[in-house]
């Protein structure tokens, strides 16, 4: 169904309010115009491209937040964090995170944006992965955008343990899932 540019501008703003991390590319398709369009439609409504709404919500949230760790230091860019309770983070993999003989993402890569991800999550000024049960669940290619989302799942006061899980997404597929125990140097 066509819709008039008035609509479809409409419909692009609300769609960029509620998915804010969602593609040119992916936008089009939704909208089935061109890529282009798109690209006008944001210039003519002053939508910034994704990456810089990327770095203003991860600009509003962070440098005062995170404790654990220097926020140059966690791999992916974070979007959002709530300490002790859920983050996300992205990450674009790049010619240098893929092997070159096929273009599939090095495991490491995965890892260490989900256990970054999980120390930044930490309301500590010391935070260490004590123990990691990963899954790899389908490879991740060069240009694919990984989203990880971690939660906690329990923290400990006795022994100072929070158990964080990490489920790491290419679009909708589940492409790692991790449950990192991680050590904190005070109990909450």
């Amino acid at each position: 169904m066509r819709r008039s540019k008035k609509e479809r501008q409409s419909l692009l703003v609300q769609t960029i309010k509620e998915t804010p991390f969602i593609t040119d590319e992916e936008l089009a398709e939704k909208f089935s115009v061109s890529v282009q369009t798109i690209r006008l439609d944001r210039l003519e409504l002053s939508i910034p491209e994704l990456r810089e709404r990327i770095k203003t919500v991860a600009k509003k949230t962070l440098e005062d937040e995170v404790k654990s760790l220097p926020i140059e230091e966690v791999i992916g860019e974070i979007i959002d964090v709530e300490l002790d309770s859920s983050a996300i983070s992205m990450l674009e993999i790049m010619p240098e995170h893929v092997f070159k003989r096929n273009g599939i993402a090095r495991g490491h890569h995965l890892f260490a944006q989900a256990n970054s991800l999980a120390v930044a999550l930490i309301n500590d000024d010391l935070a260490l992965t004590a123990k990691a049960n990963i899954h790899f669940t389908s490879s991740v290619k060069l240009g694919e955008r990984i989203i990880a989302k971690a939660k906690v799942m329990n923290i400990e006061e006795k022994s100072g343990r929070t158990t964080v899980e990490v489920s790491s997404f290419v679009q909708s597929e589940l492409v790692f899932k991790g449950h990192f125990e991680m050590y904190r140097s005070k109990n909450k």
